[in-house]
């Protein structure tokens, strides 16, 4: 009987160590999805909010579980696996920590095209996620654009994204301030993020085009080991860099305006849930599906706390994730140049 490589034990641990934390993460969803059906003005004990989940149960039961609370927790798991894989994809296709959309000003550019929407045209309902994804998917063209110089380079790729970014949030306090003060106020709790409002079509929309993204992010994953390697090595391993660079792009963007699009720009949940995930499993790669769940965990612990946490104050979700991600952008930001040079 041949004893197991040193390779074999490496894989089968670094399996075990995917299953543990895939399953923890599955455990804490549903102890979070499980406190968000019960908490509320009108709460319920934990096994009668199981009960009305299933269909079972009074109509109050039944009204306040699955017309209320089910969609809103759907909604900040899909929209939380979105923005994470769609941060994973960025980081690790750019090889740069900082790479989100956040910083890019991608998700900018999807306030900007819904509040144009909002305060220029005056529409409201899908008007404002189909402006919203059309601003996402023109700051992204422009970023190429300007980016793009016989090939497309990581660095450059982010610094002409934070410029954006920086263009996009100066726009959008330009528009707010010279808007009307309730036109100004509806637009501004957009700008922020929310799940709040987000059923029926809008929901389906964002739960197919995300399954059906993760199927062409499937398809494609297979070049984030290579990427992350270099170009030089990745040419060595058959890998045409700048086209596989390109469509991985191109995905990730789309997740970040379908899911900016319905719930609008959660911030930093793209820049951390990556990063999370990756020390969570120890292997230095892209953690992919790690990714998706702790995104997912994020939003949703988010916006349980903006519901029922935050100073006693009902408040949009977008603002837990920034009074999370800012620190946290802030101790890499310290703490990057250290890595690099070591």
């Amino acid at each position: 009987m041949t004893s197991a490589t040193p390779v074999t034990v490496l894989r089968s641990h670094r399996s075990r160590r995917l299953a543990v934390v895939l399953g923890s993460l599955a455990v804490l969803v549903v102890v979070l999805a499980t406190l968000g059906l019960t908490l509320g003005a009108a709460s319920l004990p934990p096994g009668r909010a199981v009960l009305a989940l299933f269909g079972i149960g009074d109509d109050g039961d039944l009204f306040v579980v699955q017309r209320l609370r089910l969609p809103r927790i759907a909604t900040a798991l899909l929209a939380g696996a979105a923005f994470g894989l769609a941060g994973a994809l960025f980081q690790s296709t750019l090889r740069n920590p900082l790479a989100s959309p956040d910083i890019l000003g991608i998700a900018s550019g999807a306030s900007v095209g819904a509040v144009t929407v909002i305060l220029g045209l005056g529409l409201s309902g899908w008007a404002v996620s189909v402006g919203a994804f059309v601003g996402a998917a023109t700051i992204a063209v422009l970023i190429w654009f300007f980016a793009w110089r016989q090939g497309l380079h990581s660095i450059r790729f982010v610094l002409v994204g934070v410029g954006f970014a920086y263009l996009a949030a100066s726009f959008l306090a330009w528009m707010l301030a010279s808007a009307d003060q309730r036109d100004a106020a509806t637009a501004l709790v957009w700008t922020v993020g929310s799940v709040a409002d987000v059923r029926g079509l809008e929901l389906a929309v964002l739960a197919v085009g995300l399954a059906v993204l993760a199927v062409v992010v499937a398809a494609v994953a297979r070049w984030q080991g290579p990427l992350a390697l270099g170009d030089d090595h990745a040419r060595g391993l058959g890998v045409a860099t700048d086209a596989a660079r390109v469509t991985t792009l191109l995905v990730a963007v789309a997740l970040v305006a379908l899911a900016t699009a319905t719930v609008g720009p959660l911030a930093f949940v793209a820049l951390v849930a990556p990063a999370i995930a990756r020390r969570l499993i120890d292997d230095g790669g892209p953690a992919l599906p790690v990714s998706v769940a702790t995104g997912a965990t994020l939003v949703l612990a988010a916006d349980i706390v903006a519901q029922h946490g935050l100073l006693g104050v009902a408040a949009p979700t977008g603002i837990v994730t920034g009074l999370v991600g800012a620190p946290y952008l802030l101790w890499l930001l310290a703490t990057h140049e250290k890595r690099t040079r070591a």
